[in-house]
């Protein structure tokens, strides 16, 4: 008996013995799920683990998953987990196999993750309509999602299994020192802009800019930050830093080139990710 799964990714399980078919019955009637052979894939982060210390499981560039199953799609229909703005991060959390908190995982290697999720869900194809620049016209096309490619980046920049990263800003010439979110962060910065918005504040770009600004001229104090950001940073010195940050982050490049079907040439657009990614058959 052989496990059937989709064809997007090269397949490494092989048909399972009369012995291994008991033990997996046994397992499930003891309540012991890691005893379970589920199909997974290796899933390349955009990061390639270069921000991870020595010995973290993501270390080597790669997150392991498994396909996804009904339980899953249990979790995408939580009514629930859609308010609280958790859903997809609840149905990674099940998909992900690797032994990590999940709070450590970088947010820009997230949506290879993303991807990778909805590929062992639903698939590599993803339909998507966008405008022809040349004749305004609204066109269908289907994207190979496994043919998007991670972002180039100068890895030059970056200090092995190092989170930190120098900036001086080209105005004020104030010497900052930076990291890139991880979702334990993110989840901070999102419990900080929502208590503000119960006080009727609106401040998600500083309230960010505290966090992810780990010092300020050699001094890492959290008051020094903060009043940093409240008081001394000037906009162009903070669309500077924007700026740079997106430059060192790692991605996958949600862009794909498309026929156009009057000339015979390609255009190129952006990849815009619409609930469908995960929600394809929401009237089935």
């Amino acid at each position: 008996m052989s496990q059937k799964v989709n064809d997007d990714y090269p397949k490494k399980h092989t048909d399972m013995s009369n012995e291994e078919l008991k033990a997996i019955a046994t397992a499930q009637y003891e309540e012991t799920p890691k005893a379970y052979d589920f199909p997974t894939e290796i899933v390349q982060l955009p990061s390639k683990g270069k921000l991870y210390p020595d010995g973290h499981p993501l270390k080597d560039g790669t997150i392991e998953m498994k396909y996804m199953t009904a339980k899953e799609e249990d979790i995408l229909t939580n009514q629930s987990f859609i308010q609280n703005g958790v859903v997809l991060d609840k149905l990674f959390q099940s998909l992900i196999v690797t032994k990590v908190d999940y709070n450590d995982l970088l947010l820009c290697d997230k949506n290879a993750i993303m991807i990778a999720a909805r590929v062992l869900g639903y698939g590599k194809d993803y339909p998507i309509t966008v405008t022809n620049p040349n004749t305004g016209e609204q066109v269908k096309h289907t994207v190979d999602l496994t043919t998007l490619e991670a972002k180039e980046i100068d890895w030059s920049t970056y200090k092995d299994g190092v989170n930190e990263f120098d900036f001086q800003l080209p105005v004020s010439q104030r010497k900052v020192k930076i990291r890139l979110l991880t979702q334990g962060i993110q989840r901070k910065i999102d419990a900080e802009i929502k208590g503000l918005a119960k006080v009727k504040k609106e401040a998600s770009l500083t309230t960010t800019l505290k966090y992810i600004i780990i010092e300020v001229d050699g001094d890492d104090s959290t008051a020094v930050i903060r009043k940093f950001v409240d008081n001394h940073l000037l906009a162009i010195d903070s669309r500077a830093l924007r700026q740079y940050i997106k430059s060192i982050t790692p991605d996958i490049v949600l862009e794909v080139d498309v026929p156009d079907g009057d000339s015979g040439d390609t255009f190129h657009c952006d990849v815009n990710v619409g609930l469908d990614l995960f929600w394809p058959d929401a009237n089935l």
